[in-house]
């Protein structure tokens, strides 16, 4: 796992404001699911991209069937999908979002190629790490003594 500073997680998270999140499940009990509403309970507009579901509300919102298909301004690029569904996503949210600023890659997806990419533009890039643990755990909502940080629990 990258090594990322708090200063600089921090700063992504305070920062950025619209976020699209890539492979959200209209599934309350998807790590998807509850990680987009989290942050859209903590004051993001989070912009659900799946095209199995597109056309759909959810968060408020209409679900895209693609990156392509957002005519807001992105700030941040969630990705859900698996480590080699990646290149694609990065590519497609470097050419619709010209002021994108960061694109988060989920525990378990990684792809460094992308990522080189992304930062070369000017794109900072964390990989292999949840926004909302983050969030979490960085602004003192994690609870102490044994009990789950929220990973699993769907319950917000």
């Amino acid at each position: 796992m990258a090594d990322y500073s708090d200063e600089f997680l921090r700063s992504i998270l305070k920062r950025n404001k619209t976020v699209a999140v890539v492979g959200v499940s209209m599934n309350e009990v998807r790590p998807s699911f509850y990680v987009a509403r989290y942050l859209s309970l903590k004051g993001f507009t989070v912009i659900p991209v799946n095209p199995g579901h597109s056309g759909k509300q959810l968060f408020g919102q209409t679900v895209r069937a693609s990156l392509s298909d957002i005519t807001e301004d992105v700030d941040m690029v969630d990705i859900f999908r698996r480590s080699e569904a990646v290149p694609p996503i990065v590519d497609e949210a470097l050419e619709a979002f010209p002021s994108l600023r960061t694109i988060w890659m989920q525990i378990g997806v990684e792809h460094i190629e992308a990522a080189a990419k992304a930062e070369a533009r000017g794109v900072d890039v964390v990989m292999n790490r949840c926004p909302k643990i983050e969030y979490q755990r960085l602004f003192g909502e994690l609870r102490m003594g044994g009990f789950s940080t929220g990973i699993i629990s769907s319950k917000l």
